[in-house]
């Protein structure tokens, strides 16, 4: 969440947010805070997190599990941007293919590109949010923008890119057509819960102490 208030000049961070059972109470504390589109993180458990981009108060909202998250102390990159900077918006073009992508893809402008009318951000342009599709997820990563350096991910025309931080990983669960609720545009059939995922691994693994069962007492009755 800090590295994400970091990254963002024009977001209000509020306090915690205890109410889960009801979370169209968010549209009240985006008004009162006059913002248009609200970044919610939703912990089911330790290890699982959701994401919530909305554009409140009519919709539509999305819900992402977020994966393989890199924090920007964890990562400790060479690269740096200035704070406040304003970031370049670089998307994979397989999201314009389909409605439910062209949708996400315009939350997440809303939510990761600085308006104009931002009096925090500072008028320049130094790095980029890149947002690629690979697995039917989206792979968030930050760049920096300079000259030409020996081991940059990508250089071109002189000028490199230089991974800075933080990474994660959007997979899309479901996109509704109201803030943080409504009907269903939109459902990943691919999507699997970390719960669902942790079943089946204990699931396979009574299986497999089944079959040693199985066979133990098979070896006994053909000795008998």
């Amino acid at each position: 969440m800090n590295d994400l208030h970091l990254i963002l000049p024009h977001s209000n961070r509020e306090s915690k947010f205890d109410d889960k059972s009801s979370l169209f109470q968010l549209n009240e504390l985006a008004e009162l805070n006059s913002c248009t589109h609200t970044l919610f993180l939703e912990t089911r458990r330790p290890d699982d997190l959701y994401l919530w981009l909305a554009k409140c108060p009519s919709g539509p909202s999305v819900r992402f599990h977020v994966e393989n998250i890199h924090t920007l102390d964890e990562l400790a990159f060479a690269g740096n941007c200035m704070i406040g900077s304003r970031p370049l918006l670089s998307f994979d073009s397989s999201l314009n293919q389909s409605e439910h992508g062209k949708v996400m893809q315009d939350l997440l402008t809303a939510v990761f590109g600085t308006p104009l009318s931002c009096r925090k951000a500072r008028p320049y342009y130094d790095h980029v949010f890149q947002f690629g599709v690979a697995d039917g997820r989206i792979w968030f990563r930050n760049y920096q923008i300079a000259e030409n350096i020996e081991g940059a991910q990508l250089q071109v025309n002189g000028m490199s890119l230089i991974e800075i931080g933080p990474r994660f990983v959007l997979n899309p669960v479901k996109l509704f057509a109201g803030s943080f609720g409504g009907s269903t545009i939109w459902s990943n059939e691919n999507f699997k819960s970390s719960a669902a995922i942790r079943a089946d691994s204990k699931r396979s693994m009574a299986g497999l102490h089944m079959k040693r069962v199985i066979s133990h007492e098979n070896t006994i009755s053909r000795k008998q």
